[in-house]
């Protein structure tokens, strides 16, 4: 077998934390309701009443926004610093907490999707063990990263993080190449020399019997010769890919 390559982190936040409030679920109607009893101005008449009735209902809801606002960048913060310390099932949970105030956040998918993905990893010791759980909530986890992921490029179809991600769940975690090639291959057309995407690509061309594809990938890592381990790996992987060649 290939040795697989492990997806990596770069540092994200480094901010102090401070205590969650909750401002609830609380919509903008329920406020502008709700000031009725707040602001002395239940049933205004004239339209100078009618002004100021709108004025001061509008300012309670854009300070309500504000607040969510608030809230959803401290559950992204919050998820980062769980990142930080591996703690990746807390981390997703902040993240699934962020997008409720972001929907149509990349980012938040993506982190969703590593962290699916590295929580799908952790079962594979309890499979391991027979226990018979263990595969499917491994598979409910894998099925996670791939929504995420899939999410995160919808609203960012340039987004070369997601494209690595999940390039590296097809290949290696649900054993599907065939759909890993076409999004490492475009990441590769901006990321000319990433040779952890091409050891990844080389693989599924491997895997789908494109044999030459793979031999030319390996060719260009020992080309680039980016460090020893890396040119001696693309190396024996070649000669892997070599016999497999010949004798198919």
């Amino acid at each position: 077998m290939m040795k697989k390559n492990t997806i990596a982190f770069a540092a994200v936040l480094l901010v102090s934390m401070v205590s969650l409030s909750s401002c609830g679920g609380t919509s903008y109607k329920t406020v502008k309701r709700l000031q009725k009893l707040e602001e002395g101005v239940s049933n205004p008449v004239t339209k100078e009443e009618l002004q100021q009735a709108i004025e001061k209902y509008d300012q309670r809801a854009m300070d309500l926004v504000a607040a969510q606002a608030q809230e959803g960048i401290w559950y992204k913060i919050l998820g980062t610093r769980y990142l930080d310390e591996r703690m990746f099932g807390k981390a997703m949970e902040a993240f699934q907490n962020a997008l409720l105030y972001y929907p149509d956040n990349a980012n938040l998918y993506y982190y969703v999707a590593i962290c699916a993905a590295y929580q799908a990893n952790a079962q594979l010791d309890f499979e391991a063990q027979g226990q018979s759980f263990a595969h499917e909530k491994m598979m409910n986890y894998l099925k996670v990263s791939e929504d995420a992921y899939l999410r995160a490029l919808s609203i960012n179809p340039k987004y070369y993080r997601a494209m690595y991600g999940i390039g590296v769940l097809y290949t290696f975690q649900l054993d599907e190449s065939e759909k890993a090639i076409p999004y490492l291959e475009k990441f590769l057309e901006t990321q000319t020399k990433d040779t952890n995407a091409m050891f990844v690509l080389a693989r599924a061309y491997y895997s789908t019997y494109q044999f030459q594809k793979a031999i030319d990938l390996y060719d260009k890592i020992i080309e680039l010769n980016v460090n020893p381990d890396k040119t001696a790996d693309a190396r024996t992987n070649k000669n892997i890919v070599l016999d497999a060649q010949s004798s198919h």
